[in-house]
């Protein structure tokens, strides 16, 4: 059943709506635009998490006004995950470290071998961690 139109003689909202919008909805609107490889991108996007792509645009939109996630390049990316893999590597490093002190503190029985490994792992762990913080900053983008 069509709504009656309103006093101008504008149609009116279906009643749905128009209890959204007293409810807080979006209401503002404003027009986006994207060339064809844009769209597929974004498109892509909005169908990986299941959502209408004007939804995916204005949440994904928000969350970066927020700063509640910060956009970052595929090679950033990559670096955060490196960084990631360096921490595991370092807390297993360190829990390795552990080992050999609980070791020598109860008969000695580690080896200069043993000891020699695990601190050059620790200086390449450190390393690999130093230099992938160094890139992360370096592309960051200041806020202004």
């Amino acid at each position: 059943m069509a709504e009656p139109p309103a006093a101008d003689g504008r149609r009116r909202a279906p009643k749905r709506r128009r209890e959204r919008e007293a409810e807080g909805r979006r209401t503002n609107r404003f027009l986006v635009s994207y060339n064809d490889t844009e769209l597929a991108i974004v498109n892509e996007a909005a169908a990986r998490d299941n959502q209408a792509l004007a939804s995916w645009v204005g949440v994904a939109a928000l969350k970066v006004a927020k700063e509640k996630v910060v956009p970052v390049s595929t090679d950033a990316r990559d670096l955060i995950a490196e960084l990631i893999q360096s921490r595991n590597q370092a807390s297993r490093i360190g829990n390795n470290l552990n080992q050999i002190a609980k070791a020598l503190n109860a008969d000695g029985t580690v080896t200069d071998v043993q000891l020699a490994a695990t601190l050059d792992a620790i200086l390449k762990a450190m390393q690999r961690m130093d230099e992938a913080t160094l890139q992360v900053m370096r592309e960051r983008r200041p806020r202004s």
